[in-house]
């Protein structure tokens, strides 16, 4: 039985009723992808109606313009256009995902990234109603697979193959000297925190903010000549370089990336270090037995976001085994989830997709926790630090760099389906794409970014008395 919606999609033949054969009759069905479409529209419509309550966004696809929210002098009034119609169902199924998708793909057009980040974490209680059942089950499935299977060694070298072994020049288009892939440190010497925003960037800042990060953390350890450094994490060798040329240690560092690996070692080579610093592709679950008790300090930077909360116990474990049982220091930095949001179930987002797969946010809590049983009592607590508010200005910085730096003919011979303009637009997206999501996170305290910095039971602090 047809009923109202689908008669308008009857023809006829001019055939008298009573004379019409069964094939002069034609049903012509809604295509399916169509009816998914208008309903994913109407509905991301609908929860935008009620779910933008601070700020004003502006919406305009083929079929019209919509407005949601309250537009008023300086309020974030976002505008944004859409391209291609699958951005609703990828709005509908995948949420902030799925935008994140759509603005890889080009399906749709923003005046600002940051703006809409902005925007929807300001609206986040509301935007929650988006949720669809099968997006909680498709995330439900990372989640759980992160949360109780964690990080296995076999996993952990997948995702450094897919998270640091890129092209080494795609990273130095737009890291510092130092290419320090983590948060910067921000003084008045560079304007802080918002001194792009006030007066511009300066060239030089960004190396100047990462070396003082660098400085900073070596000085938290309490080290001093001829110490030896334990480091999970090499990065591409700049903090192993600067306590060994500046603080006259000696560095053991281990990376899963052999681009990071073959990158750090040619730069410890041209600083003449190569007799002091020794790079290891290893698992941090694999340290030899001769690194029992063999060093000084322990330093690892924004490298524990790949653990996962399964192995945060062994991971203090392993620290307690290395570290010398007194006179010793161990300093560790994250980014973080507030206590609030943190979980060892995380559902899959944009950067546990495209970024960083499986990888797992910590809480400062969470690790301090961790510290203590897998040390069993062994660590004592020196220090907690948030430098959230250093992480936006550093990845402001990473997304000028990598606009004015990161040319198609300069990263294809690494990339060989960049050859193709759409793929190489959409590589730089993601990147944009990150920077803005990240900065807008540690910008409105959806994550953090925790120092912690142990030492042994009664080693005696800074002369006091």
């Amino acid at each position: 039985m047809l009923n109202a919606a689908t008669s308008s999609a009857l023809t006829f033949s001019s055939t008298p009723n009573f004379y019409r054969s069964p094939s002069s009759l034609s049903i012509v069905l809604p295509n399916p992808k169509s009816i998914i479409l208008s309903y994913a529209r109407s509905s991301v419509l609908a929860v935008m109606e009620k779910a933008v309550t601070r700020g004003h966004l502006t919406v305009a696809d083929s079929e019209g313009v919509h407005h949601f929210g309250t537009r008023s002098k300086g309020c974030n009034d976002v505008y944004l256009k859409v391209v291609n119609t699958d951005f609703w169902m990828r709005i509908l199924f995948s949420q902030d995902l799925g935008f994140s998708e759509a603005y890889m793909m080009g399906d749709v057009e923003v005046d600002s990234l940051k703006a809409v980040m902005d925007l929807w974490l300001d609206n986040e209680s509301g935007m929650d109603n988006l949720t669809s059942a099968v997006s909680r089950v498709t995330s439900a499935i990372s989640g759980l697979s992160n949360a109780f299977l964690g990080q296995t060694r076999s996993k952990a070298r997948l995702n450094a193959i897919a998270s640091y072994d890129q092209s080494n020049e795609l990273f130095k288009a737009f890291l510092s000297q130092e290419m320090m892939y983590s948060c910067a440190l921000w003084t008045e010497a560079e304007g802080g925190v918002r001194g792009d925003l006030i007066s511009g960037p300066t060239p030089g800042d960004l190396e100047a903010a990462q070396l003082r990060k660098i400085r900073y953390v070596l000085t938290a350890a309490k080290v001093k000549p001829g110490d030896r450094i334990l480091e999970f994490g090499s990065g591409w060798g700049g903090m192993a370089i600067e306590a060994a040329r500046t603080f006259g240690c000696e560095v053991d560092t281990l990376t899963l990336s052999k681009e990071q690996k073959a990158l750090a070692e040619e730069r410890v080579k041209a600083a003449g270090l190569q007799d002091v610093i020794r790079v290891h592709l290893m698992d941090y679950r694999e340290i030899p037995p001769s690194f029992e008790k063999a060093f000084d300090a322990f330093i690892s930077i924004e490298m524990l976001e790949h653990v996962g909360s399964k192995y945060y116990h062994d991971y203090f474990r392993l620290v307690d085994f290395a570290l010398k049982s007194t006179n010793a220091t161990a300093v560790v930095s994250a980014s973080t989830f507030p206590e609030s949001r943190y979980s060892g179930y995380q559902p899959e987002d944009f950067m546990r997709k495209y970024m960083w797969p499986n990888s797992c946010l910590p809480s400062a809590t969470a690790l301090i926790t961790a510290a203590n049983t897998g040390s069993e009592g062994r660590f004592t607590l020196e220090g907690v630090e948030n430098h959230a508010a250093h992480y936006p200005r550093t990845l402001r910085e990473w997304g000028r760099r990598l606009d004015a730096n990161v040319r198609q003919d300069l990263i294809v011979k690494d990339y060989p389906s960049l050859k193709d303009n759409a793929e190489f637009d959409a590589f730089r997206r993601k990147w944009q794409y990150l920077f803005a999501y990240a900065g807008a996170g540690f910008a409105k305290g959806y994550i953090t970014c925790h120092m912690l910095t142990f030492t042994r039971p009664n080693d005696c602090p800074a002369t006091c008395d």
